[in-house]
């Protein structure tokens, strides 16, 4: 079970864009995610003719590491750790490590 999942509110620990918040837009693989506004590099793009494409330079987001990043906790407005608790019916759920609520996903 994946502790940060896509569409998570995240906050970034470490790097150039340390206390940044964004969504997670998606997981690029097991130890990676893309999260909306965070680590955007400048790309330098051609002009294809055969797409439509004009060249120039973009705006890219780039994946970063999931151990630079945390789980925002709204009810507290931190950053927390993700645990997962074992229900009655024997379901695994997300819960914040702080106060042990469940992760609404």
């Amino acid at each position: 079970m994946n502790k940060i999942r896509k569409g998570d509110q995240v906050i970034v620990l470490t790097g150039r864009d340390k206390g940044k918040r964004g969504m997670v837009a998606r997981r690029v693989d097991d130890s990676h995610l893309v999260v909306e506004g965070v680590n955007v590099v400048k790309k330098h793009v051609k002009p294809n003719p055969m797409k439509g494409t004009t060249g120039g330079v973009i705006d890219k987001t780039m994946p970063i590491d999931q151990s630079n990043i945390a789980i925002f906790n709204a009810k507290t407005g931190k950053a927390d750790r993700v645990g997962i608790k074992l229900l009655a019916d024997g379901k695994k759920v997300r819960v914040f490590k702080s106060s042990g609520d469940e992760i609404k996903a």
